[in-house]
């Protein structure tokens, strides 16, 4: 290998590198010569405008190189485009442990969740869900620093699983988030969920956003679906419940309600927008009465339920019953009669079909329950278009308070 080595590099003779000379120096005469004709017409002076114009072409290059690095990801970003570590470093502060006896049926049991610290008209105070709080004693608050104070309820309100705080401890205790508008949150956006899951404080964790406009079950909500909620893929667990969900840029877009039993990755948040629109009332008056009432019981259309009610539109939410009295009662709205199986499912047709409210397409009875939530308040009307004996025709209905959650 050596020699073989050696013969490579004596193949190289003088007459070659006596060539390779010859050509450089050439090559630089033409080079010398071409910037001399180019610089040969400048006028006296000109030296002085070169240097200024390297000077310029200097300066453009550093800020050229300071703009590449500030869009530039840093170590910690992500795949999704986040930086957890920043995230973290910037909200956990804010996020705390909330703790006290719950009063049951059966007996009483410690009950632990999350909560964050927001601000209100220059006071500060904690937001968490209504069922952590729920017919709990002597509740304490705990912030991450391992500092304890004793809390009280300022509001609720079961239909949002919303709950306001407060936290009798100093000024210097207090973190508060920024709570910014979940109107513009797209599905596969990244998100962060700070909480404390089976007590574990300050534990995160961080995915996407899966879908938007759920609607889940609550017991304590009575009947009613808590609408309009965010459903997310960061893994979430018992003790998350109440702690924020953060955008990218550690701002609060919902709060931590539930998740699916046995899931992997699956958890739901109500939304900022609701936090934003319930606040107010939940600290001055203690309750939230805007949510809008319809009465009426619904089911998602399909192609098999379409061709049993007459209709081709597979889309929109079947009317299964109305509340006698109820404001969908009031305007004429009806009902199905005849109980039917489908795909193992019961379902009651003959009734109306909803399709829009306000120019709104409804696709499915989520729909119908995000838009109540989002856009309807009680005392105003709804135009709600409806198929009925294949027919498409609208009706105006007046929006109702809702009665209470165990009523």
């Amino acid at each position: 290998m050596t020699k073989h080595g050696l013969k490579l590099r004596k193949g190289i003779s003088k007459s070659y590198w006596g060539f390779l000379v010859i050509a450089v120096v050439l090559s630089s005469l033409v080079t010398y010569s071409a910037v001399a004709i180019t610089l040969t017409p400048a006028p006296t002076g000109s030296s002085q405008q070169l240097q200024s114009l390297v000077n310029a072409l200097q300066a453009q290059n550093s800020q050229l190189r300071s703009q590449l690095a500030s869009l530039s990801p840093g170590k910690n970003t992500t795949a999704l485009g986040i930086d957890p570590v920043a995230i973290y470093s910037q909200d956990s502060v804010s996020v705390v442990t909330v703790e006290g006896v719950q009063v049951g049926v059966f007996g009483n049991s410690s009950i632990l969740g999350s909560g964050f610290v927001t601000d209100f008209q220059g006071s500060h105070y904690v937001v968490t869900n209504y069922h952590v709080v729920a017919n709990v004693t002597d509740m304490t608050v705990s912030f991450s620093n391992g500092d304890a104070y004793l809390a009280s309820v300022v509001g609720t309100d079961s239909y949002s699983d919303l709950a306001v705080i407060r936290v009798n401890a100093p000024s210097s205790e207090f973190h508060p988030l920024q709570i910014v508008s979940s109107s513009t949150l797209q599905v596969g956006q990244p998100v962060v969920a700070i909480g404390n899951p089976f007590g574990l404080s300050g534990s995160m964790t961080f995915g996407i956003i899966s879908q938007l406009g759920r609607t889940i079950s609550e017991s304590l909500a009575g009947n009613f679906p808590i609408a309009d909620v965010i459903q997310f893929s960061a893994p979430i667990n018992p003790g998350n419940s109440g702690g924020p969900l953060l955008s990218g840029n550690g701002t609060v877009v919902g709060i931590t309600t539930a998740t699916v039993q046995s899931s992997q990755g699956l958890g739901f948040a109500i939304p900022s927008d609701t936090i934003l629109k319930e606040l107010p009332s939940l600290v001055t008056v203690g309750s939230y009465q805007g949510h809008a009432y319809v009465g009426v019981s619904t089911a998602d259309m399909n192609y098999q339920l379409a061709r049993l009610q007459g209709t081709n539109v597979t889309y929109g939410a079947l009317v299964e019953s109305v509340v006698a009295g109820g404001p969908a009662d009031k305007a004429g709205l009806k009902a199905g009669s005849n109980t039917v199986t489908v795909q193992s499912s019961q379902y009651v047709v003959g009734g109306d079909v909803i399709i829009a409210v306000n120019g709104t397409k409804i696709i499915n009875t989520d729909a119908l329950s995000s838009y109540l939530q989002e856009f309807a308040l009680p005392g105003q009307t709804g135009v709600f278009q409806i198929i009925r004996n294949g027919q498409v025709m609208t009706l105006n209905i007046v929006y109702g308070t809702r009665p209470s959650a165990s009523g």
